[in-house]
């Protein structure tokens, strides 16, 4: 089995009572991911993201943000 040396990112609380948890995960060879954990009461997904996947998606996240109306936005 391939050992893996994780470090909690960070936890945010999202709307409908969702969770959402980033740990940043060493490969034995080096190899990092970001684990994005999703919390749906008893249900959770998880993602791994490489570095080039992150950055897609941070770049989507923030867009989005800058973009959309804040009358959508009520928390």
């Amino acid at each position: 089995m391939t050992e893996e040396i994780i470090k909690d990112r960070s936890d945010h609380d999202l709307p409908y009572g969702r969770k959402l948890n980033f740990k940043e995960v060493t490969q034995a060879d080096g190899f990092a991911l970001l684990r994005m954990t999703i919390r749906e009461g008893r249900r959770f997904t998880i993602i791994d993201l490489d570095k080039n996947s992150a950055k897609a998606l941070s770049t989507d996240l923030a867009d989005w943000a800058e973009n959309t109306s804040s009358a959508t936005n009520q928390n």
